[in-house]
């Protein structure tokens, strides 16, 4: 984004407002400048140590290294066997240099090479188009056992639209637990579009042919990034982070009763700061309108009774949630974005330098 401004024209004013647009520091920009502008330094040839071993000398250290005898030693192992022999030809770290120059200091072990995964990229714009699923660990009553607790939520309004407790990770529990939530929130075939991770239940056979007969799309993470299933871990983080969340759970049942609390609050009561401070079940249900215009009647009716409380501007209702994504593809800044970002400047302004 810096770069973009420091292509700008130094016009007075356009390099100060730009950056007070994109919260950028003008020094930084200023210092780029400077450094663009500064004439490029001739690079010179580093001169030849006249204590460096010869060409010749080098191909004989070389033709050494090269012998059968040596063939799978390292240059420490050959110079203390030359030393050893009575022969000195140069330090074990010219023989590196040496070898470096020929390209023979490479890796000898087999090297796993890690494909490139695709980022997933998902837009939800409205309930039941996007829905994001985990499954989590709860503590039992001793050390070493644990409760699964299986969790779906639509990342766009943020309800929690499937959930159970069991006592083991399976692709037909979670069968069963995603049919009863396509009962309870139908979606039309093809809209819907079911994002996890990459562990065993969600890359499960089973999963994929369920979901392939339902008409679900489905998404996976890219192996080691748990950015790319933000929703389901901030939930997770959110109800372990409760007050009255137990250390342990004395039995299933005993998990079974705080998760039915637990989502009821979070869905009917909870005022989620993601969706512009409503409860999941207030965006879910299509009442964000409802809710949003009477919170700004409410604001209106502040203002009109006390405008000198509120300096800047009229209050306004936090915003309604518009799109959600997974991934928000990056937009790089263009000097006509700059431009407008700053106001009243167009790009024939900028080519003329006015």
């Amino acid at each position: 984004m810096i770069d973009a401004v420091v292509a700008l024209a130094p016009t007075p004013g356009l390099t100060a407002g730009a950056c007070a647009a994109l919260n950028l520091s003008r020094a930084s920009v200023y210092r780029q400048r400077g450094h663009l502008a500064r004439p490029q330094a001739v690079p010179r040839p580093r001169s030849k140590p006249h204590r460096a071993l010869c060409a010749a000398e080098r191909q004989t250290v070389l033709d050494l290294l090269h012998e059968p005898r040596f063939a799978d030693q390292a240059p420490a192992e050959i110079y203390a066997c030359l030393l050893d022999e009575g022969i000195y030809h140069c330090s074990i770290r010219t023989m590196y240099r040496i070898l470096a120059e020929s390209q023979e200091v490479l890796e000898r072990r087999k090297q796993l090479r890690h494909p490139v995964y695709k980022k997933p990229e998902l837009l939800a714009q409205a309930p039941n188009e996007v829905w994001s699923w985990d499954i989590t660990k709860l503590m039992g009553p001793a050390k070493w056992s644990y409760f699964y607790l299986y969790v779906i939520i639509d990342i766009f309004s943020r309800r929690v639209v499937g959930w159970c407790v069991a006592d083991r990770e399976s692709a037909t529990l979670f069968a069963a637990l995603f049919e009863d939530a396509t009962a309870k929130h139908p979606a039309p075939k093809g809209q819907l579009t079911l994002h996890a991770d990459r562990g065993g239940p969600m890359r499960a056979k089973a999963t994929a042919l369920l979901l392939a007969d339902l008409g679900v799309t489905k998404s996976h993470s890219r192996p080691h990034t748990s950015n790319d299933n933000p929703f389901s871990e901030s939930h997770f983080k959110t109800m372990k982070y409760q007050p009255q969340f137990p250390q342990r759970f004395g039995c299933i049942q005993d998990a079974k009763t705080f998760c039915r609390g637990f989502f009821n609050w979070y869905n009917q009561d909870h005022h989620h700061a993601g969706i512009g401070l409503m409860t999941p079940d207030q965006v879910h249900y299509g009442q964000a309108d409802q809710v949003h215009a009477a919170r700004q009647i409410t604001l209106d009716g502040a203002f009109s009774r006390n405008p000198e409380r509120f300096v800047r501007k009229e209050p306004k209702p936090p915003a309604k949630p518009i799109a959600t994504w997974i991934n928000p593809p990056s937009r790089q800044p263009t000097i006509l974005s700059l431009c407008t970002a700053v106001g009243g400047i167009t790009l024939r302004d900028f080519e003329l330098g006015n």
